[in-house]
């Protein structure tokens, strides 16, 4: 189960590979200059924000987003594996075409990547490492991080979250297995 605690996501800044549609997985390729611009931009969104944690996946794409973010935050930094995207196995570096990103990762096993299961095990360990930091936390991390906990979680959003699009992610009061997502734009949502 993931612990409910508030915390905040941030899917890593744009990489050429996103822009060209190749499925990245673990292939670690670097932010491209709208990656850079879209970092700064998180940077200015999250100004003022009272974040303790910032933890990350080690994957440069991401790292590299984090620290960007972390120079106006001065928070603590932490890189956690588990928060490392999905391995696709054969199908890294190949064209994503018009198949919906989660039955990409669905059936990542099939292509010699990591089951679907043992992702989701994998990614929602790495969230709960993060927030056992003291918070508020930011996550940096991967589209297939949010997509696996948001197959384990009721989450009412469809499609893929943007890059570099600060989140923060509430448990719901109502429903025991229910949370709530709001697009962080300026200091005045926070």
């Amino acid at each position: 189960m993931l612990d409910r605690k508030p915390f905040y996501f941030l899917r890593h800044g744009q990489t050429d590979w996103n822009a060209e549609r190749l499925c990245q997985g673990r292939i670690d390729i670097p932010l491209n200059a709208a990656g850079v611009k879209q970092a700064g931009e998180a940077k200015a969104h999250l100004a003022g924000t009272a974040i303790t944690t910032i933890c990350s996946s080690p994957l440069g794409r991401a790292l590299e987003t984090a620290k960007m973010v972390n120079g106006v935050l001065k928070s603590r930094l932490v890189i956690i594996d588990e928060l490392q995207e999905c391995s696709f196995g054969e199908a890294e570096g190949k064209p994503i075409n018009a198949e919906p990103y989660d039955a990409i990762i669905r059936n990542a096993g099939n292509f010699g990547g990591e089951p679907f299961e043992a992702f989701v095990a994998r990614a929602i360990a790495g969230i709960n490492q993060a927030l056992s930091h003291p918070g508020p936390v930011l996550i940096v991390s991967h589209g297939g991080i949010f997509h696996a906990m948001k197959s384990l979680v009721r989450l009412r959003y469809e499609g893929d979250i943007p890059n570099c699009v600060p989140l923060r992610l509430t448990p719901s009061e109502d429903e025991p297995s229910g949370w709530t997502m709001e697009m962080v734009r300026n200091i005045s949502d926070l």
